[in-house]
């Protein structure tokens, strides 16, 4: 392997000395604003919201009313729903934080089994640290090929496709682009199920009483995409039924909803903030917990949707328990099956390192 400053093979003696022979694996969210304030939730709205992957309506008919009339307001709402979850002690957003704590523990797996050969770090799609900075600092760090990974266990064209096209803009920017690899979606994958099965089973054992009904609520999507052949609503609805098959429960103990809707048009259904009313109301489920086996750190949409929004609609609806079970986060076995998944990803190009992980098992 070579290391960092060796001379390009067959190259003169007199050639510029390359970083090179290392690899990186680049973790990808979604994005956070760099604060609550009115105009750092208008520059994260406005990278966000102008996605053509996100929103794909004309941008002629699109961009005056973005521009114009939601970018004058949302700033406000949005920046007062971060503002209630923020944290304050380290002044970033619950996804940054999560996301830090989740490279951290990637890099210490990584550095079990590969030493000092394999680097990791992370990016966001929209928002800092950006995508393309981060690319260039592996790049100049040596790594001459990277894995890619969008942390999201359903594919949609919004969040991992865009997430790669971001990826493969960066790339493009480049004389010598390194060799690199995108992660798919794992959403069947049998450690990430498990993962989410032991958050369950640990969330009810810690609970006086049962809840009748576990709401998984999906992020979701206009159902336009959907029928223009996006997979995303038929791996959320495997990923449900493979959790239950996990759980061994029966079919009534699980329903699968999906938030977060915007706009205009019909979005996938039942949505989450009308299916807990109707829970409680009509099917007398006094008592449900919701889990977002979608998003792989909590968030805006989380613990302020969800565990804000949501639970009040449930609760005005006349029910009387509402359990949230946090997202995996840096749970060791969330991050053991991502560490696993990475691993799968990385063969061929690198070999783990057996000192390395005979020192790290002493």
């Amino acid at each position: 392997m070579m290391t960092d400053h060796t001379p390009l093979p067959h190259a003169p003696e007199d050639h510029p000395k390359v970083k090179m022979g290392r690899i990186g694996v680049l973790l990808a969210n979604l994005g956070t604003p760099d604060g609550h304030d009115y105009w750092s939730m208008r520059r994260y709205l406005n990278e966000f919201l102008s996605d053509r992957r996100v929103i794909d309506y004309s941008p002629w008919l699109w961009q005056p009313l973005l521009q114009g009339i939601i970018l004058t307001k949302r700033p406000f709402s949005s920046g007062a729903a971060y503002r209630s979850i923020w944290n304050d002690e380290k002044g970033e957003s619950p996804l940054a934080t999560i996301t830090k704590a989740q490279t951290a523990k990637m890099a210490e797996r990584m550095q079990d089994r590969y030493g000092d050969r394999v680097v990791v770090d992370y990016c966001m799609r929209y928002g800092n640290p950006s995508t393309t900075s981060k690319v260039e600092q592996m790049k100049a760090a040596g790594c001459d090929r990277i894995v890619f990974f969008p942390l999201y266990p359903h594919y949609a064209g919004a969040t991992s496709a865009t997430a790669c096209d971001q990826f493969f803009r960066a790339l493009m920017k480049m004389k010598w682009q390194p060799n690199v690899r995108t992660v798919p979606a794992y959403y069947e994958d049998t450690r990430y199920i498990d993962a989410l099965a032991q958050s369950v089973e640990r969330a009810y054992a810690g609970l006086e009483r049962e809840p009748d009904i576990l709401v998984c609520s999906y992020h979701g999507v206009p159902k336009r995409y959907l029928l223009e052949g996006d997979p995303y609503h038929c791996q959320c609805q495997k990923t449900t039924r493979l959790l239950r098959e996990r759980l061994g429960w029966a079919e009534d103990r699980i329903v699968t909803t999906f938030q977060s809707r915007f706009g205009p048009e019909e979005w996938l259904k039942p949505y989450t903030v009308e299916e807990v009313a109707r829970l409680a109301e009509e099917d007398g489920k006094k008592n449900i917990a919701v889990i977002a086996p979608a998003f792989s750190a909590d968030c805006i949409e989380t613990l302020e949707e969800i565990n804000e929004e949501i639970k009040e609609s449930f609760e005005e609806a006349g029910g009387e328990h509402f359990t949230y079970i946090p997202c995996l986060n840096e749970d060791d076995a969330h991050m053991d099956a991502l560490a696993a998944i990475v691993d799968e990803n990385l063969a061929g190009w690198i070999q783990p390192d057996r000192a390395a992980v005979a020192q790290a098992a002493e």
